[in-house]
């Protein structure tokens, strides 16, 4: 378990699972042998050079609010993916023993609307999906919510089990890509990976911190930032994004949290010659 502190800000890292299997998938470019040429990318790699990816969410804590970024894939949810299909792990136990049981939490920030950033937005309860946080308010960005609501799903009724449940429930805020969310925390527009996708940007007493949702998957897009995901939505507007937040945010004293990221998860982004990257 990870933590950063931002000026009075505090952010924890919970994490749900991590996996070497997807790299392949999402960023076929990123092969092992390109990867090796890189030695700062080794953390983020396994032993044969694969891409590692972290699966995890990120509580932030702000002017005495509570407040979770992405809910990971969750349990009992029937997934086309095998190894998360009716997943079961101790997540939620996890959370609780950092401090942060479901109760406590006041708002639930989701970047997007993907498969495992939604997951523990509910729980089965008899037969039924009920809202994890029952004490929150979850934010989704509006444009976020107007595509997927209608949209063919890849990975299975993900919408259906994980946003709707919290639409019903009377829960949900639909928010501009630019909301307020504290004085401290605001929702960054990073759009391409899908339609509304946001950031979220903390700044307090001088500090600042962003964290990358899937703007950003692994840090090796950072030295290669026309490398856009095959889970993106608009493979160009992906790499354009992530293009200008590199070039604003580069050897500036901002702290980059991956969504993503393997340990160490965060660090500065440097200018490196022609390109980028981490210095951790």
């Amino acid at each position: 378990m990870l933590k950063w502190q931002i000026g009075s800000v505090q952010i924890t890292q919970i994490v749900e699972l991590t996996t070497a299997s997807l790299g392949p998938y999402l960023l076929p470019q990123a092969t092992p042998e390109v990867l090796r040429r890189e030695e700062w990318l080794r953390p983020f790699c396994d032993p044969e050079g694969k891409l590692v990816l972290s699966v995890h969410t990120l509580v932030v804590e702000s002017q005495g609010e509570c407040l979770l970024v992405d809910t990971c894939i969750g349990n009992d949810k029937q997934r086309s993916y095998p190894r998360w299909n009716k997943m079961q792990t101790d997540f939620l136990d996890r959370l609780g023993q950092a401090g942060f049981a479901p109760e406590r939490i006041d708002t639930v920030m989701c970047t997007h609307l993907h498969v495992d950033h939604v997951g523990w937005n509910t729980r089965l309860v008899d037969d039924r999906w009920v809202p994890t946080f029952a004490n929150a308010r979850y934010l989704f960005a509006e444009e976020e919510w107007n595509y997927w609501r209608d949209e063919p799903q890849e990975y299975g009724p993900v919408v259906e089990d994980s946003v709707l449940p919290i639409v019903d429930a009377g829960l949900a805020d639909l928010v501009t890509p630019t909301h307020q969310v504290t004085d401290e925390v605001w929702l960054e527009p990073t759009p391409g990976h899908t339609p509304g996708h946001v950031s979220v940007h903390i700044a307090s007493n001088g500090e600042e911190a962003v964290i990358t949702g899937d703007m950003i998957h692994h840090p090796c897009q950072i030295s290669h930032p026309g490398w856009s995901s095959s889970a993106d939505w608009n493979q160009q507007m992906s790499a354009e994004t992530r293009g200008h937040f590199l070039d604003r945010y580069a050897d500036r004293p901002v702290l980059v949290i991956g969504t993503h990221f393997a340990a160490p998860t965060a660090g500065h982004v440097v200018r490196d010659g022609e390109t980028f990257r981490l210095d951790y």
